[in-house]
């Protein structure tokens, strides 16, 4: 049986059904959640039905085996605390159909994978970092959530089908088809986005610690509230930062907590995080240095403390010429003048594992370039193109 658009779409809505959020189409599945591995397993299921061999391993990758030596296709099914049903699941679930049909029509080997924690619940792309060997399990399992649960703790969850790590040789290269997640495709009418690179990211969480008080009877000049002080290292980082970025340089602070958070209370505690994302190894170190020198230059003017917790990341990546080459073949045969090379501002898995194999991105439009939210949807379409295209690559190589 050839490649089977409809079978398709009803696993990907299927897959949507784990942790809908009841708002338009958009999902709550956090990694490690009950959802996450609830879909985790039914995504088992189906490749098991597909003919091929599941395998877990211990940071709790899902991966459907179609031979000893094939090519890797997947991405991850967990979301974002407020989600898209899209963003992940589409890769995993194209990787699923076209490894279903080469099975049915004694085509080549071809092995899907569902990476654990892509969002960052925990890390950064954890499940792909520890399988890459770019951070090691024990180090993994020390990593906490936000809300103070370990990841050691959390993976104990799956601990009843965990395996070994499987080794990279098994696999001859690795494609992951995504959703643009920004306007440009969207605006520009193109169908199939090729990738170039992946971005850097660099993330750490900061912590400013002033002196709680009572908001209406401590003198302003007498204050130290971390909130002023955070409000201030904002400002800061904006002003020093837009000095040395690209327009594509990005920054978010985000994730940010008061304490006590009351009305009545100048707060004495803030805690957030600082993510900034950038194609250039070097803008990403200068702008760590940028932002050390704010800390410090706040917590002096602020009469505050400011503690900088490890600064995480991954390192820009390049994807493979031969795979590159194998999806603009195929793009432009089925979707000519309608496609283009881009760079992806987003990170992705594909950047960890470019690192022991051969790796490439596919993208298709999202409408109105939105992502990481309930909204976030992609035209039938288009999702469907992206599905021939990569099928047509995959069989190529």
């Amino acid at each position: 049986m050839p490649l089977n658009p409809d079978r398709f779409l009803d696993d990907l809505h299927r897959l949507r059904s784990f942790g809908a959020s009841g708002e338009g189409k958009g999902v709550v599945r956090p990694a490690f959640s009950a959802v996450d591995i609830a879909a985790r397993r039914w995504l088992a299921s189906r490749m098991e039905e597909a003919g091929l061999k599941t395998h877990f391993d211990p940071i709790g990758n899902l991966f459907g085996l179609g031979g000893e030596k094939s090519l890797l296709i997947g991405s991850h099914s967990d979301s974002q605390p407020e989600g898209g049903w899209l963003d992940g699941a589409l890769g995993v679930v194209a990787g699923l159909e076209i490894a279903r049909a080469a099975k049915e029509t004694g085509g080549p080997a071809i092995s899907v994978v569902n990476f654990q924690d892509e969002e960052g619940r925990f890390g950064i792309l954890t499940g792909s970092d520890v399988w890459t060997g770019s951070i090691s399990l024990a180090e993994a399992d020390m990593f906490t959530d936000t809300d103070g649960l370990a990841l050691g703790a959390a993976r104990s969850r799956m601990a009843g089908r965990a395996r070994e790590f499987l080794p990279h040789d098994m696999f001859t290269g690795f494609i992951e088809m995504h959703i643009e997640q920004g306007p440009g495709m969207d605006v520009s009418g193109d169908q199939i986005g090729i990738v170039s690179d992946i971005v850097g990211i660099r993330e750490v969480r900061i912590q400013i610690t002033g002196r709680q008080n009572h908001a209406g009877t401590t003198p302003m000049a007498l204050r130290q509230d971390a909130f002023q002080a955070l409000s201030t290292f904002n400002q800061r980082i904006n002003e020093r930062f837009s000095v040395v970025a690209t327009p594509a340089t990005v920054w978010t602070l985000g994730h940010a907590e008061l304490s006590p958070n009351a009305s009545s209370v100048v707060p004495g505690l803030a805690r957030f995080s600082m993510q900034w994302r950038d194609g250039d190894p070097a803008r990403l170190i200068y702008m760590e240095t940028i932002l050390r020198e704010v800390a410090e230059e706040v917590a002096l003017e602020k009469q505050v403390t400011i503690e900088l917790g490890e600064v995480g990341g991954i390192e820009p990546a390049a994807m493979d010429t031969r795979l590159k080459a194998a999806l603009r073949e195929a793009a432009e045969d089925l979707a000519p003048g309608k496609w283009l090379d881009l760079p992806s501002g987003a990170l992705h898995d594909a950047a960890n594992v470019s690192r022991v194999m051969p790796s490439a991105m596919l993208f298709v439009p999202s409408i109105g370039g939105i992502s990481h939210a309930f909204d976030e949807d992609t035209k039938e379409t288009d999702l469907v193109k992206g599905l021939e295209v990569l099928n047509q690559a995959a069989l190529s190589l």
